[in-house]
C-alpha cells in the first residue's frame, strides 16, 4: 500500500465516518465526498490519508484486523486444551458480529466488492489469524485429542468458512431462530464431534 500517514485524531475520525458510511451506503454506493462529510473534513483532506475509496477500505480492515487478531489471541490463550481453544475461538469469532454490526456488515460484505482488495491485497494478518486455528489443531494432535490424520492448513479452512458462513448470514438476515452462543457450539460440535451417531455401547 501507499505510504500514508496512518496516525492521528483526523485518520481515525475518518476511518469511523467511512465505517459508518460503507455499512448505511454500501462501498459500491458510497463516495469520498459522503465519508468526507461525515467526518466533517474537506474532500481534499481524505487524500492527505489514502488514495482513494478502495484504500480507505483495506486501511479499515487492517485495523480492525488487527484489533480482532490480539484479542483472539488472548481468549485462546487463557484456555489450556485444545478442545476448549477451538470452542472459544468459534464463541469470539460470532460474537464479533454482535459488538460490531457496522464493522460486521463491511467484512462480510462490503470488502468482497472492492477489486483491489480480492485481487491486489496481500491480507497478512488474515492469514496470521487463519494460522491460530492450524495452530490449535496441531497443538491438540500432540495432545492426542485430535486424529492424527487431520490435516491442519485444509481443517482450519473449513472451520474458518463455516464460522464466516453464519456471520454473513447473521449479517443480512432480519430473523433469526437461534442466539450468537448456540451457533458456535452447534459449529464447534460439528467439527470436533462430526455428525453421525455413535451407535456403539
Amino acid at each position: 500500500m501507499p505510504t500514508k500517514n496512518r496516525n492521528g485524531e483526523k485518520y481515525h475520525r475518518i476511518i469511523g465516518a467511512a465505517t459508518k458510511v460503507f455499512a448505511r451506503k454500501g462501498f459500491f454506493h458510497a463516495k469520498v465526498s459522503d465519508i468526507a462529510k461525515e467526518a466533517q473534513v474537506a474532500d481534499g483532506t481524505i487524500y492527505l490519508y489514502f488514495e482513494n475509496k478502495d484504500d480507505i477500505l483495506i486501511s479499515l480492515f487492517e485495523d480492525q484486523m488487527k484489533a480482532v487478531l490480539d484479542n483472539m489471541i488472548r481468549q485462546i490463550s487463557q484456555e489450556k486444551d485444545a478442545i476448549r481453544k477451538i470452542e472459544k475461538f468459534a464463541l469470539t469469532h460470532l460474537r464479533l458480529i454482535e459488538l460490531n454490526k457496522n464493522m460486521a456488515e463491511i467484512i462480510q460484505v462490503e470488502l468482497r466488492q472492492s477489486s483491489k482488495f480480492m485481487k491486489e491485497y496481500k491480507n497478512e494478518k488474515f492469514m496470521q489469524y487463519l494460522n491460530l486455528i492450524s495452530d490449535v489443531i496441531r497443538e491438540g494432535q500432540e495432545q492426542g485429542v485430535f486424529r492424527r490424520d487431520v490435516i491442519p492448513d485444509i481443517a482450519k479452512r473449513a472451520f474458518f468458512g463455516a464460522l464466516d458462513e453464519m456471520s454473513r448470514f447473521w449479517v443480512l438476515s432480519s430473523h433469526k431462530k437461534y442466539d450468537i452462543e448456540t451457533a458456535a457450539k452447534q459449529i464447534s460440535e460439528y467439527f470436533l464431534h462430526g455428525m453421525v451417531h455413535n451407535s456403539d455401547g
